[in-house]
């Protein structure tokens, strides 16, 4: 390769991440903070989460609102579970098993007439819950690596008289493998840029931490006919993740290293806020049917994303690149939601619901300038949408409908049984990649190349209710299942097509060679086992 190549790539690969405005993370990172688990109180979630046109329990505050205008007394409850992952390991800070505080809140309940009434009520639940670890293994396929992908990215980045096109297209796991792919010989002097080939790699992900999320909900009905309310919900972010990845190597101009590893560190924190609306109807006086809707309005994020990564090999650290804490938004999708309910007698309920959010519209926000506004006395910021990542995540992510059933028996007053299924459909296309080649300053923090195209979801819950008195205890089990394409690094030459990543490399003899880096899915699962406990004073 020509040495204005290598130089031109050295100018730019020396910026400091720490150094750039704010920025935004890619598609992968906002559709994993965009989702969420069905947990709650034991009861909602042994009827699988089907309640949104029932109501009368604490956790439909944070899906139909409308539903805690169905409380004729006030109550209070609080939830606390262990979850536990299908052949997990431990790995890092991540375990198999977790215990967990999933929810607490209340509902005061005022009458306002005979037969209307006018609630307010408090409710905590964790919306998504991170813990989990990944782990995956393989042989490289044509002696594909993680540098040769780096390699690639760079022919990709340069013009015809070898200068590069854009710095923004250069990750922050570019500038780890530049240390590798750079050859230089023992008076320091540059010798020539080369890929390095891989025999196979191992990686190790642990994720842990949690979304929760805070309700704030007005609610009643009217002549115990129509039901509606209003939720405004807060939601708190803390996520975690460590990653391990290595690569067993081959064909090396260095014999001493024979592997490397590619240490990831990655936090995000932040807050942000929705509204929620619902109604229920009883379109018929005489009889308990009942008819829901509600709608979502997007999650308002801003986060704050940092990273520690580095590059080792078995000899020493090779590189390592630290980030300040870098601001962001992300604006989750709008999400709507139709559900049935029905009850005969005081023994049995049944609950059907169904709901849509469109993931593709997921926005991905950069921060561009904070001042004081000196017309409402506080501090404004700006935000600009990335087109270029918003045009990924159209092609990356789709609409998701899920569907959920659920009944309850009552054997008598003081026993009830339940049971539940949820199915949710994919959020990724099967085409979906991770594309760092991408014109976006969501490219530049990315301080890794793997990602998974998770495929639909599965979950069947069970629970039992004893009543004494004024308490409750409720108890429910979820088992889900999901299954994954995991991939290393991009293969594909983005979201949507079939053509492999490759690039075009000048041969000393002039020649043109085209370097391509196939990366076969590893499938993998999420399955997982929940036990919860609620315990509930009613007054």
């Amino acid at each position: 390769m020509k040495k204005i190549f290598v130089l031109a790539i050295m100018a730019f690969s020396v910026i400091s991440v720490s150094a750039q405005d704010n920025v935004n993370p890619d598609t992968y990172i906002g559709a994993q903070l965009s989702t969420e688990d069905l947990n709650g109180t034991a009861r909602y979630v042994g009827m699988g989460g089907a309640m949104e046109a029932l109501g009368a329990d604490l956790s439909v505050m944070g899906s139909n609102p409308a539903g805690i205008g169905l409380y004729r007394k006030s109550q209070i409850a609080g939830s606390f579970g262990l979850n536990s992952q299908v052949d997990g390991k431990s790995f890092g800070e991540g375990s198999k098993t977790n215990a967990s505080f999933d929810q607490i809140g209340f509902v005061y309940s005022t009458r306002t007439g005979q037969q209307s009434f006018v609630n307010f009520g408090f409710n905590f639940h964790k919306s998504r819950n991170f813990d989990y670890v990944l782990s995956a293994a393989a042989d490289a396929v044509n002696g594909s690596s993680q540098n040769r992908q780096t390699y690639i990215n760079l022919l990709n980045n340069l013009d015809a008289n070898g200068d590069i096109i854009n710095p923004w297209k250069e990750s922050q796991a570019d500038k780890l493998n530049y240390k590798l792919i750079d050859i230089y010989d023992d008076n320091g002097d540059y010798v020539e840029t080369q890929y390095v080939n891989a025999e196979k790699y191992r990686f190790d992900r642990s994720h842990t931490g949690y979304i929760g999320e805070y309700d704030i909900n007005l609610s009643g009905n009217i002549n115990n006919r129509v039901y509606l309310g209003l939720t405004v919900g807060i939601n708190s972010v803390h996520y975690n993740g460590y990653s391990v990845y290595q690569e067993d190597l081959k064909s090396l101009t260095d014999p001493t290293i024979n592997y490397l590893e590619v240490h990831d560190s990655h936090k995000i924190t932040g807050m942000g806020y929705n509204i929620k609306f619902g109604a229920i109807v009883r379109p018929v006086e005489e009889s308990p049917f009942r008819l829901g809707a509600y709608v979502h309005s997007p999650t308002m994020y801003k986060l704050k994303t940092s990273n520690v990564s580095s590059i080792h090999d078995q000899r020493e650290l090779m590189r390592e690149v630290v980030t300040d804490p870098l601001e962001f938004r992300l604006n989750t999708p709008w999400k709507f939601g139709f559900s049935l309910g029905h009850t005969v007698g005081s023994n049995f309920a049944i609950g059907a619901t169904y709901e849509y959010a469109d993931y593709s519209t997921v926005d991905l926000r950069s921060i561009t300038r904070s001042y004081y506004d000196d017309w409402y006395g506080d501090y404004q910021e700006d935000s600009n949408t990335d087109p270029v990542m918003k045009a990924h995540t159209e092609k990356t992510l789709e609409g998701v409908h899920t569907l959920k059933v659920g009944t309850e028996y009552k054997l008598d007053k003081n026993i009830a049984l339940r049971l539940g299924y949820n199915y949710v459909s994919p959020m990724y296309k099967d085409t979906g990649v991770r594309d760092l080649t991408l014109n976006s300053t969501g490219t530049l923090l990315a301080s890794t190349t793997d990602y998974t195209n998770w495929k639909d979801t599965h979950r069947l819950t069970a629970g039992v209710g004893f009543t004494f008195d004024n308490f409750r205890l409720d108890l429910a089990y979820q088992y889900q299942a999901r299954k994954g394409d995991f991939y290393p690094y991009q293969h594909r030459r983005t979201s949507g097509s079939n053509e492999l990543l490759s690039g075009i490399e000048t041969a000393a003899d002039g020649s043109k060679i085209t370097v391509s880096n196939e990366a076969k899915p590893v499938s993998v699962k999420d399955n997982r086992h929940q036990l919860l406990c609620t315990l509930t004073y009613t007054f």
